[in-house]
């Protein structure tokens, strides 16, 4: 495609000359408590507690001594904890609110393994998914005081709190006798049966256990022995290191290698070598209900981010949802949010749909949003794109309604940051264009159905240079090379300094657009209608309704890097326009039209402010 310099017209967030008169959003009159809003009406954060404000140095090297090996702290490694915890959290909770932010979703904060891998390419558990405590935050983070006493402060000011929660797995404890430690091939279910021990023609174990599709007490009963493929066992050293302590006991785990993403090793097999639990087993059902029923009563939370959950049984899932539901329910928890991760680069629904529908989960992350968003801001698709993905969301279970409450997001600690996912698509693009896309693509996210997820660091004009370790920068001074390499997007600033700089032209668009959203219930839970689009970059736009009144509101984007003009269709009875972002007409041009001519990567949100009698 054809890149064209961006004008520096298009830079704010009106998007036109008449931005600093365009009508300001009025609060709502009455803001329904947090606890009972819907998950639809939220503005999510997503923050790894360790790279966000070290507000604690003394738990820097966690409940370890010695090295960056056995503490694993190292701010210098990208890979490494880098102080940041709970207690920073805490501390910067105005900024979240001053952000817009109505949820924080963080990474999972449980005790984890410090450092794991093999030697020479050692990282450690900053990230948090390496469990080996499932009931007590990591060290490097803080205490369970510290964690309640940052949940009662979010609740303080109306903000609802999303842990990031694994029952796929644990961290890499469990060593095989027959391979080494760089890794061990998956052995599948036919070749190495339950019914035999370490292939077809191993002598016979398991007596009557008729394989993992019966979830039964009584047939689990008779699974004995976990040497059907592998022989398992736990190093003397880590023979306690798990709690609760039945999650030590190999039986509770496949043990049959390393996954290949494939076929049925995604279920089976040990994800990057993590050990991975039997969720078919009755016993493990039981146990994780019990760890995560035990945080919702301890701790008030409102919500779970549900970690690989496409790399677990779908009976998992329609045991521990609606056990997670009641528990939360007799909390006094209304409106608990589930939302697991399935992670793919499909831009349609379909595949994403099924995991509502067969495994029962309430909601999955959007990635289906993610990938179109890149290929029409990054790889110069039609916004044609974008009328498929919504035309899909009617194949989730409960249909749009669900779709609603599927949290949106553009980039994240997985897949990287939207800046460099675009970066990667067009590496000649200029600096100003970079923001220019980068703006558009969360200003349509915060106007479209769906929760918006804002990955920490973007409202600071973050740009990373990859995926996973690669996006996880600090917002407190980095002292990792790799990252303050970079000139962030907007400002002159680099990771190397402290980045919570409230006049950041993206903290502002996200602000003003959070702002927006609240205000106005058509763009928070309102049903949404593509209105226009192209099979080439240019005029997307969607008509969104309040759910009381219903009174129609206009979106319309422009994905083009040129000025683009379209009549777009609405309800026959708009007359006038109220202006809440950008270039809105003063008037319908015909019943049923209305002309939007917007500059390059512009937008306007517009109200329909009169009727016909």
């Amino acid at each position: 495609m054809i890149r064209l310099t961006l004008p520096l017209l298009a830079l704010g967030l009106a998007s036109c000359a008449n931005a600093e008169t365009a009508p300001q959003s009025t609060p709502v009159a009455a803001e329904k408590s947090f606890r009972d809003r819907l998950p639809s009406e939220e503005i999510v954060y997503f923050v790894l507690p360790d790279r966000f404000e070290n507000g604690d140095t003394a738990n820097d090297l966690g409940d370890f001594t010695g090295g960056r090996l056995e503490t694993g702290f190292d701010p210098s490694h990208k890979g490494f904890f880098h102080g940041g915890d709970l207690q920073g959290l805490t501390q910067r909770l105005d900024y979240l609110e001053n952000l817009g932010v109505t949820a924080i979703w963080f990474a999972p904060i449980f005790q984890n393994k410090p450092v794991q891998g093999p030697k020479g390419d050692e990282s450690a558990g900053y990230h948090g998914y390496w469990v080996t405590d499932f009931t007590r935050p990591d060290g490097h983070f803080g205490t369970r005081e510290e964690f309640k006493t940052f949940v009662d402060a979010a609740h303080a000011r109306g903000m609802k709190v999303y842990m990031d929660i694994i029952t796929n797995h644990t961290a890499d404890v469990i060593r095989y006798a027959e391979g080494d430690e760089t890794g061990y091939a998956y052995r599948s279910l036919g070749d190495y049966p339950y019914s035999t021990r370490g292939g077809l023609n191993g002598e016979p174990i398991n007596n009557g256990f008729s394989g993992h599709e019966d979830s039964s007490e009584e047939n689990f009963a008779r699974l004995t022995d976990p040497t059907y493929a592998y022989t398992p066992y736990v190093p003397e050293a880590e023979r306690e290191v798990k709690v609760p302590a039945w999650l030590n006991n190999p039986i509770y785990y496949h043990n049959r290698g390393d996954t290949t993403f494939t076929g049925e090793s995604s279920r089976q097999g040990d994800f990057v070598g993590l050990d991975d639990l039997f969720t078919e087993h009755p016993r493990v059902r039981d146990g994780m209900i019990e760890i995560y029923c035990g945080w919702v009563r301890s701790t008030g939370i409102d919500g779970f981010r549900i970690d690989t959950a496409r790399h677990v049984d779908p009976g998992f899932w329609q045991t521990f949802v609606p056990a997670l539901e009641a528990c939360s329910e007799e909390a006094g928890i209304p409106n608990f949010h589930m939302f697991g991760e399935v992670a793919s680069e499909i831009p349609t629904a379909g595949y994403f749909a099924e995991y509502t529908r067969r495994d029962k989960l309430p909601a999955v992350l959007d990635f289906a949003f993610a990938a179109a968003m890149r290929e029409v801001l990054g790889r110069g698709e039609g916004t044609h794109v974008l009328s498929t993905l919504f035309e899909g969301d009617v194949l989730y279970e409960g249909g749009v309604e669900t779709a609603l409450t599927l949290p949106t997001f553009l980039g994240n600690h997985d897949v990287g940051r939207f800046s460099t996912l675009i970066k990667a698509d067009m590496p000649d693009i200029s600096q100003e264009e970079l923001l220019a896309r980068v703006k558009l693509g969360h200003a349509m996210m915060l106007a479209l159905r769906g929760s918006p997820v804002i990955y920490y660091g973007a409202e600071q004009g973050f740009v990373g240079d990859g995926n996973d370790q690669l996006a996880r920068e600090d917002m407190f001074p980095s002292k990792t090379a790799v990252y303050n390499d970079n000139r962030l997007l907007g400002t002159d600033a680099t990771t190397a300094d402290s980045n919570f700089d409230e006049n950041h032209p993206l903290f502002r668009l996200i602000a003003e657009f959070s702002q927006m959203r609240r205000a106005h219930p058509a763009l928070l839970r309102g049903r949404q209608v593509v209105r226009h689009y192209e099979q080439e970059p240019g005029i997307f736009a969607v008509s969104r309704f309040d759910p009381g009144d219903g009174s129609e509101y206009l979106a319309v984007f422009n994905t083009s890097g040129e000025v683009q003009q379209a009549n777009v269709t609405l309800g026959y009875d708009a007359r006038l326009f109220e202006q809440l972002a950008g270039a809105c007409p003063a008037a319908v041009t015909a019943p049923g039209s209305a002309t939007f001519s917007l500059p390059a990567f512009g937008w306007a949100v517009c109200r329909v402010a009169e009727t016909a009698e």
